[in-house]
């Protein structure tokens, strides 16, 4: 708020990161009461999940009042006209089967953006679009040209009303979070293909922040669980992409796995060549843990 009032020469850029929602939560006040909170999927609704989630509604609240306070700025300073506010994150939420999980509560991110070129009026798309797609959608909106490497498509034409959408599907990968768990992704409107690397098929649960809604899955047996190698969810009738329906439909299977190797080469994707190595000066947990909160590997 300190910058955005203080008269910023322009044009200027301005990143703004926030803690929450990470963990650990807030207590929940009045307006998080967990007897009217229901706990998202793929979670059990148990008093254990939704104290977990009204938590969260807590943190969020805090988000919420932190960036109506830098918008508030931007009105006080003559800047809202002028200014293309960009609001996202990096992954879904801190809770089981979702951060660092390739599904769509994993890859699923909010994007809001508000300002000039278009962006006003709460309009609303439900077209696929990728992180990717912000360089290109800043360097029409800003009128300069985009870099020929770009890989992103620019979302101007679903702003515009010209397209309804500008992807036939997404991709995501993750290969180290606190600990190593290799995987690829590809999903359209109606197909999520997923596939582990490695030999590894039980849970990495390092990669799940600690909490109430994880203690929950563990004390029913969560660390014995297996894990598909490969699977196929159908969105329209799985949409918790509980259920892999790989042998069931072989030629999407096919059809999906040739796609999804095309890009991992188009990409140069490390794990062609097989583990992907620690990068120097990292600490990894071990996948055979527990929580990120054990002891750690330092690579030198």
């Amino acid at each position: 708020m300190d910058f955005l009032l203080s008269r910023p020469k322009e044009p200027f850029f301005l990143s703004c990161g926030f803690l929450e929602t990470h963990r650990e939560f807030p207590v929940p006040g009045p307006q998080d009461d967990p007897r009217f909170v229901l706990p998202p999927a793929p979670l059990p609704d148990t008093p254990e999940t939704r104290r977990d989630m009204a938590a969260f509604h807590a943190s969020a609240r805090v988000l919420d009042e932190s960036m109506g306070a830098v918008l508030e700025a931007l009105e006080r300073a003559g800047l809202a006209s002028s200014t293309l506010v960009v609001l996202t994150t990096d992954h879904g939420i801190a809770f089981p089967r979702m951060k660092c999980n390739l599904n769509a509560h994993g890859m699923g991110v909010m994007l809001m953006m508000r300002g000039p070129g278009g962006f006003a009026g709460g309009k609303v798309t439900d077209a696929l679009v990728s992180h990717m797609d912000l360089f290109p959608t800043l360097c029409e909106t800003a009128g300069i040209p985009k870099p020929g490497w770009l890989q992103g498509r620019s979302l101007m034409p679903l702003i515009r009303g010209e397209k309804g959408e500008v992807r036939d599907w997404l991709t995501g990968e993750v290969t180290f979070h606190a600990a190593y768990e290799p995987e690829r992704a590809i999903r359209s409107r109606r197909w999520s293909y997923v596939r582990r690397f490695g030999q590894r098929r039980a849970p990495v649960l390092p990669n799940c922040d600690d909490g109430p809604s994880k203690s929950v899955w563990l004390e029913h047996g969560w660390r014995q669980q297996a894990l598909d190698q490969e699977a196929l969810y159908d969105l329209v009738f799985d949409p918790a992409e509980s259920r892999n329906v790989l042998a069931q439909f072989p030629e999407e299977a096919d059809f999906w796995r040739n796609q999804l190797e095309k890009w991992m080469r188009d990409t140069g994707d490390p794990l062609l060549k097989g583990d992907v190595p620690p990068p120097p000066g990292s600490r990894v947990n071990k996948p055979d843990g527990v929580s990120p909160r054990d002891p750690v590997i330092q690579y030198d």
